[in-house]
């Protein structure tokens, strides 16, 4: 249970982020909710390496 409440918290941590960063759906039309942790974590290393930070 503690595991599944950790994983939810960085998804959401990663979810709030990339929504800052205006970033969406992904270019396969996927919203961020139906992301896997790992995707989600992909895609913000991604978008923040974009930005420079």
């Amino acid at each position: 249970m503690i595991l599944r409440q950790r994983v939810e918290l960085e998804k959401d941590f990663y979810k709030n982020e990339l929504l800052k960063m205006g970033y969406f759906k992904t270019p396969e039309g996927l919203q961020l909710y139906e992301l896997t942790l790992s995707n989600l974590e992909e895609i913000y290393k991604a978008e923040k390496a974009k930005t420079g930070n």
